[in-house]
């Protein structure tokens, strides 16, 4: 891992599991197998590595959930509330505290209400969140901190029709979306980057840019060390169009503005990805479990150091070391 050195922490990581008590089926195009049981298994494998598969000094702190912890179809089958119990009942069987990312799936399943009620509301477990954006920040050990960011706060996902968000998350997609189903992206034949302004999509509205710009001011002043986390991607490079947030550009702007970054992890795009851009800024997105097939797996635990993370991948997720900038 780090020559024989032991880590300063270590965290795990495991994106898009979107669990159903339902037979496989495919993604909404018909055109990519899913796992909806296997999941839950997955999960079970990362919960017994991480509890079991190091020796205790080396074991997460913490677990990162990267969004979409169940699918959407169990709206549909009334099995939401169930459906998360049961995912919930297997992480308990790890010892790590778990901080939630809401994705997609989130809002297919409850309103941004309820889920600010749930269990999946992990901002009691940091600091400096927001009153009605899904964002906060945390220190696991001294000069290291992560950043946890809400990719709905525009969209048109979760909210009221009433509300002034979801007007202006309206406006915005259909700007760019002329397709009645506005799951399909309408792409331009001058940007495919125009593919991102679909409804699985969404974006961060000023004020938590705004928030965000201000935490990143402290912790250059501070010389921390800073990982965001997301469940939508934000740089191009990372991930396929269609799974960028609406204005990525804005967010990669401040993220690239301030040298305490060093690491963006998100979820959203199942075959995963990696980029380091020329900030040194390292945008790594997970391989989705839903889409593992059962002789696989996809979760990572991830070590880190004075100069460096180390993620041990685990199936599709690759081994990568990830030096600071």
């Amino acid at each position: 891992m780090g020559d024989g050195a032991a880590p300063l922490f270590t965290f795990g990581v495991i994106a898009d599991i979107q669990y159903a008590d339902m037979d496989d089926g495919y993604n909404y195009h018909g055109t990519r197998k899913r796992y909806y049981r296997n999941s839950l298994r997955i999960l079970s494998d990362a919960v017994r590595w991480w509890e079991e598969g190091e020796e205790p000094e080396r074991r997460p702190g913490f677990i990162l959930q990267l969004g979409d912890i169940i699918d959407g179809f169990n709206r549909r089958r009334y099995a939401s509330k169930r459906a998360l119990q049961t995912v919930l009942d297997e992480f308990s069987n790890c010892t790590a505290e778990v901080h939630h990312v809401w994705g997609n799936h989130e809002f297919y399943n409850f309103s941004r209400d309820e889920l600010f009620k749930s269990v999946l509301n992990s901002r009691d477990k940091g600091e400096g969140s927001m009153e009605e954006v899904y964002a906060y920040h945390f220190s696991p050990a001294p000069k290291f901190r992560f950043v946890v960011l809400d990719a709905y706060d525009l969209s048109i996902l979760g909210r009221d029709e009433s509300s002034e968000k979801y007007k202006q998350s309206m406006k915005i997609i259909r700007e760019h979306n002329c397709n009645e189903e506005l799951n399909e992206p309408s792409v331009s034949a001058f940007s495919m980057l125009e593919g991102r302004f679909v409804k699985f999509n969404g974006g961060f509205s000023q004020e938590q840019l705004d928030w965000l710009d201000r935490v990143l001011v402290s912790a250059d002043e501070n010389e921390e060390k800073v990982t965001l986390v997301c469940h939508i991607c934000i740089h191009p490079y990372s991930t396929c169009s269609l799974c960028l947030a609406w204005n990525y550009d804005k967010i990669l702007s401040i993220v690239n503005s301030h040298k305490s970054v060093v690491c963006f992890m998100a979820g959203h795009d199942h075959d995963g990805g990696y980029y380091r851009d020329e900030y040194g800024v390292h945008h790594l997105t997970l391989e989705g479990v839903i889409e593992t097939p059962p002789e696989s797996n996809a979760f990572g635990t991830v070590y880190v150091y004075e100069d460096k993370m180390v993620l041990r991948g685990c199936g599709r997720t690759s081994d990568r070391v990830l030096m600071y900038r």
